[in-house]
Order: structure tokens, then sequence, then C-alpha cells
């Protein structure tokens, strides 16, 4: 790049401004910054980089036309879940999510968003009587996150140094929840069934040891079954002095008892469901609900709401036992959080408080009757194996192709092709399902859409 060339998008790349900002740091030139790195570190070479467009209105056009070549699940009929799923946002989610006082509600202290916290505190309430806990957390990144500070939460209970995890864990949220354990806590991870996919209890049982602080299972579980057993596993814990820990959809607690029920200690999941458009890198928030027991509440290093008396004959909203969490103790923290997802814990409460009780009833029974409905249809398909795994599905299930010889992947290329987005390809991740795809099924798929998904796959099968 020429010494001369002022870019339109680089600030700062003015030689006159450039000259001026050297001059205020006694420093002769750019090279001089860069004198510490060793050469062969440095680049020689020219950077292959597209010439600027120099008017924002070329810009736009030129940014429109990589962003048409985007196929969403709007335009397409979306068959994909995994931990991401297409429920139906209502447009007061929306509404409320931008504006301007919520926003940019970020989990620091600006004082301009007044209602921020008393709108936390109602979606925290509402989790809670949806979680049956006495204490929700102000939602962390995602769900990820939320498992395994859940996660972290426990051995710092128990003061052990080990978690046993259910093999069955979604692989991605199974690869964070080992990065944030890492280096210190040591994750195992148990066996499950592969018919029935629920946890190997004898594997539990020869895995669970005085070394571990808590045991870990979904339900459903990532392949869109029940685990039948959570009473039983958190009993063995307990009785080895561990903690049980378990992943929750929400949208499945209008109908299903949640873990609290089944003696769980700390219950973690993703409030994406929860009025939250799916989207590449955000619209996620993690959640975590317990008791309200010291032991617990001090071991939480994000936000807890709660409310008080005011002098002025008013309700007051705003931190409970701040002195717990890293921005009050800095130096030595229990855990470090930053960041919240704040804004998507509004959402979440504006379609938790839209719905009520009786709306998350109908949203379960709706996913439940779609499901049950898919399943039906698509096990009738010649070649077709559905379920692949499991029993007792909410919203998904797997479904295994090898008698059709086609792979999953030529099978989801052709539904792009009818405008279909099949289900999530679990080749690799799941190798022993052989040619196997998730597919979802939610409150927002008419029976026309499950047939037509069903015309398609047959037509499909029988080339």
């Amino acid at each position: 790049m020429s010494e001369k060339f002022v870019h339109p998008y680089i600030p700062n790349s003015n030689p006159k401004i450039q000259r001026e900002m050297l001059e205020a740091i006694n420093v002769q030139d750019i090279e001089e910054l860069f004198a510490s790195l060793p050469d062969d570190h440095r680049f020689k070479g020219n950077l292959e980089l597209p010439k600027p467009l120099l008017s924002e209105a070329s810009l736009k056009k030129h940014v429109h036309g990589i962003l048409a070549k985007n196929q969403t699940s709007s335009e397409y009929l979306s068959f994909l879940g995994g931990g991401c799923w297409n429920h139906h946002v209502p447009a007061i989610c929306d509404e409320i999510a931008n504006r301007s006082e919520f926003l940019t509600a970020y989990a620091g202290e600006p004082y301009e968003d007044h209602g921020r916290f008393q709108a936390l505190f109602e979606y925290t309430s509402m989790m809670a009587e949806l979680l049956d806990v006495d204490v929700v957390n102000v939602p962390t990144y995602d769900g990820s996150q939320a498992a395994a500070t859940a996660l972290r939460m426990a051995c710092r209970i128990t003061n052990r140094p080990e978690v046993l995890v259910a093999g069955s864990t979604a692989p991605n949220r199974l690869s964070a929840i080992e990065g944030y354990l890492y280096p210190d806590i040591k994750v195992k991870h148990i066996a499950f069934d592969p018919a029935s996919g629920l946890m190997n209890m004898d594997d539990l049982s020869g895995k669970i040891s005085k070394e571990t602080g808590a045991v870990y299972l979904e339900n459903p579980a990532y392949l869109g079954y029940m685990e039948t057993q959570i009473q039983t596993i958190s009993a063995l814990a307990h009785q080895n002095g561990a903690l049980s820990v378990a992943w929750a959809d929400p949208s499945t607690l209008g109908i299903l008892k949640p873990p609290s029920n089944y003696e769980v200690d700390l219950t973690c999941g993703e409030i994406q469901p929860l009025g939250l458009h799916m989207a590449m890198g955000g619209s996620r928030g993690g959640f975590i609900g317990s008791p309200d027991e010291e032991r617990f509440i001090q071991e939480y290093p994000s936000r807890l709401f709660g409310i008080a008396p005011t002098t002025h004959n008013e309700w007051g909203f705003g931190d409970v036992a701040w002195e717990r969490t890293s921005f009050a103790n800095r130096e030595n923290p229990r855990e470090f959080v930053g960041t919240a997802s704040a804004l998507w814990g509004i959402t979440a409460g504006v379609y938790l408080a839209l719905l009520g009780p009786e709306g998350m009833r109908k949203l379960g029974e709706n996913c439940l009757k779609r499901t049950a409905y898919a399943l039906n249809k698509l096990s009738a398909l010649s070649g077709v194996k559905a379920p692949a795994i499991g029993r007792n599905f909410f919203k998904e299930f797997a479904i295994n192709f090898d008698d059709t010889n086609k792979s999953v992947r030529e099978i989801n290329n052709q539904l792009m092709e009818n405008g279909i987005m099949g289900g999530h390809d679990l080749s690799k991740q799941y190798p022993q399902l052989g040619e196997s795809a998730l597919y979802s099924f939610t409150e927002v798929h008419s029976k026309e859409d499950i047939d037509c998904l069903v015309s398609v796959l047959e037509s499909i099968i029988r080339r």
C-alpha cells in the first residue's frame, strides 16, 4: 500500500495525522513501533486486498449482494435444530428488545436505562417459577457457559476436582464445558445405551468416586429423547457426596416436570427457545437455577437481582450479595464473568409474560403433537429408520438413512434444491449411528410442512 494512500475505512491512515501521532510519542516512523518483533514473524509481501469502494452507496450495494447469498429459515422450510430451534417469535418480543432503554442492555452500570433491573428481576422470577427453583441468575453468554459454570459451582461447593458428564451431551456443548473446566477440573464421560440413549448406570456406578463433584445430564438429550433415570442418577450422586446438575430445555417445561422435581441440585440451559430468533453468533443466553441456600448463592459468579422497599414507599431492584462477584472481588474471584446477555433475558421475560403457564403448556403440546406426527410419517418411508436411537421424544429425533444407499449430505443437498433445510448431519459427531440426521419439529411446522418433507424425502430416496 502506498504511503500516501488514505484508506477510507482505516482510521488514521492519513500521512499527516500519522506524523502528528508519531511525534507525540517521540517515534521516528511506524517501523520503529515493530522493531521488537522477530524478522521472521513479520509479513513482507503485499496484502491481496480488493480495491476499496469509495462511496457509501457502492459499499451498501456490495454488502447487500453478499448477504443475498444467504439461505435463511424464513425463506426455506427448515427442520434444523440441535440446540438452536425454529420457534415462533411474537412481534412484541422484537418491539420491546428494540426499545432504546433496553437495546444496549449491558451488564455494567449504564444509569440511563432505569427499567432494566426491574425487567431482569421479572425475567428471573418467571424463570424460577418455570424451573420450580428459588433463584435464577441474570443470563450468561449462552447455555454452554451456564452448564460449565454450574459444574464449576458444584466443584467449589463439594471441593472436588472431577465431574462425570453424560456421553450423550451435545458435542459442541461438551467441547465448551471441557474447555471451560480445563485444567483444574477433570471431565469423564459416562457411556449411554446404543438403543435407548439412556445413561449407562453401571458405567456411572463404576466411575463415580470421592473425587466426583458433580454428575451432569441433559433432558431432553441432544438427540431429542427423554432421560428417564434422573431421580436415580441424582440419588447416586448424593450417596457419593456429589451434586447433580441437569440441562433443561425451557420450552418443555409447560408439560414436563423440571429437573428440580427429581432432586437435581443445579438446573441450567439455554433461553433461545423463549422468543429469541435463530441467529449466527447471537440470540443466546444461559440460565442457572438453584435452591435459596447460602452454599449455592455464594458460588454464583453472575449477577442475581432482588427486590427491596425504598424510603419513598416504592420498590427498588438491584444486586444481591454483590460482594461474591468478580466485579466486587477482582483480585480473588471465585470465577470471573464479564458481559451478560441482559437484552435476551429481558426478551425472554416478555415471552414468558405473554404466554403464561397456559401458553407454555400449549407450546409443549404443539411440539409433542408435531413430533409424533412426523415420527409416524417418516418411519413409514422405505429405507428410513426413525428414530435412529431412543424413545419418548419432545421436538426432535434422529433419522437413519443407511438403507437408502444415500448419504445425509446427498439427501440434504437435494432437499435444499426443493427449498427445504434438512436435518443436522450426525455422521461425524456420532459415527456409530451411521448416516443419520437430527430433525426438529416445533409449533411453527404445520401438517402440510411435514407432509411436504415426507413427500420430497420419498422422491429423493426412490431416485
